[in-house]
């Protein structure tokens, strides 16, 4: 099996509403077809992540996560130097991305790069649809990805011209808010 150069990782479900922003943008980079860039959805266990990361130039992690003090839909860039010293489940997953980072490096199932961008979730409720300031990130978040693809690999549309992460950035879709209680 051929491996794209860049695989970007959704981490998270929508099933709990800011948790699916990493499925959302996995999604909408899937959608543009960017060439040697794959999108795949995780919800973080972590021999999946391994087995989506192990072998690319390039994996790009985004993930909700939870700060104190709290500012939701802020857009973090998290190297792996200082998620090692992040503590335990810094993300919203019961086994934190540090520990499966970590596990990565003990057995050599890790990607060329690693990116990690953690967007501040509102709600982490039951519930279906992101939260006015992550739905806000959005934009950002895009950006900040397409930006370190396009260090790997160049950005072209779907019939091959090059373009601006500007090109993509606007093409994003206005989505709902959060719907908190039990998904219909």
């Amino acid at each position: 099996m051929t491996r794209s150069r860049v695989v970007v990782i959704g981490m998270g479900t929508g099933l709990r509403c800011d948790d699916g922003i990493g499925p959302v943008v996995a999604s909408l980079i899937a959608e543009w077809r960017i060439p040697w860039v794959s999108a795949e959805v995780s919800e973080g266990e972590p021999t999946r992540l391994m087995d989506l990361w192990t072998g690319a130039d390039l994996a790009v992690v985004v993930d909700a996560v939870v700060c104190e003090p709290a500012s939701p839909g802020r857009v973090l860039r998290i190297d792996t130097a200082r998620l090692r010293r992040a503590p335990a489940a810094a993300g919203s997953h019961c086994l934190g991305l540090a520990e499966t980072v970590a596990l990565g490096d003990a057995l050599g199932r890790r990607p060329g790069r690693l990116v990690i961008f953690g967007v501040e979730a509102a709600c982490l409720d039951t519930g279906v649809g992101l939260s006015p300031p992550v739905v806000s990130a959005i934009p950002a978040v895009i950006q900040a990805v397409l930006a370190d693809i396009a260090r790997c690999v160049p950005l072209r549309d779907t019939a091959g011209r090059f373009r601006d992460p500007s090109f993509f950035i606007a093409r994003i879709p206005h989505s709902s808010g959060c719907s908190v209680g039990s998904p219909a």
